[in-house]
């Protein structure tokens, strides 16, 4: 939309490392986190979606506006989602409160999808988030993070806690700045069969409860 850069640069311009980038993300990138996404993924959480760039392209790949839940914390990006997404659910809140809150009845959501700018983030925060999403997240979904970043922004030893595991998916190269997606699914439990480790089918991964931290210093 044409105002959607101003409106990036001036959200940046008060809070640089809460927004994290100057402008909304490309089409490229866009394309490149949601690939994976079709009509049958929903429901989806969708993480500091700010004028929602990577929400157009979840209903062009076929999702409902019912289907999605966008969490912002920004006022002004809030205020515009709801006028842009009026039959979305959009909630005014901090990310970091997904291990408190409850969104869901269940775990039925299919994709987490996230703009957020994890790298300008605590390691208690990063855990609130990720781990109070897939509280949501049934088995097989999986959350999509992109990031200007050279590698996972989801350090290993967060990974390892919270039994995950992370795949790239592709680079946006054509995105300003060149961006690159990951894709945090659960890792498969182990369970002794004759004597030798073998993987369950379908188990959910149990999730420490992590107490959500007040400061918000959010980036990518």
């Amino acid at each position: 939309m044409p105002n959607d850069f101003l409106s990036f640069f001036l959200s940046w311009m008060s809070a640089p490392r809460r927004v994290g980038a100057i402008a909304p993300s490309g089409a490229a990138l866009a394309d490149l986190i949601t690939r994976e996404i079709t009509a049958s993924t929903g429901p989806i959480l969708e993480l500091g979606p700010g004028t929602g760039a990577f929400t157009y392209k979840l209903l062009k790949r076929g999702v409902r506006q019912q289907d999605l839940t966008l969490i912002e914390y920004g006022s002004d990006f809030m205020k515009l989602l709801q006028v842009r997404f009026p039959n979305a659910r959009v909630l005014w809140m901090d990310a970091g409160r997904l291990t408190t809150e409850r969104l869901y009845d269940g775990a039925p959501v299919g994709a987490v999808i996230s703009g957020l700018p994890l790298l300008n983030m605590s390691t208690r925060k990063v855990v609130s988030i990720v781990s109070g999403a897939f509280n949501y997240v049934r088995p097989g979904g999986a959350f999509y993070q992109f990031t200007y970043g050279m590698s996972c922004p989801v350090p290993r030893p967060i990974l390892d806690r919270l039994g995950l595991r992370a795949t790239l998916v592709d680079r946006a190269l054509l995105n300003v700045p060149p961006a690159a997606v990951y894709k945090l699914t659960r890792r498969p439990q182990m369970k002794l069969v004759t004597g030798s480790l073998a993987p369950e089918s379908s188990t959910r991964v149990a999730l420490e409860p992590i107490h959500h931290a007040r400061d918000y210093s959010p980036a990518r």
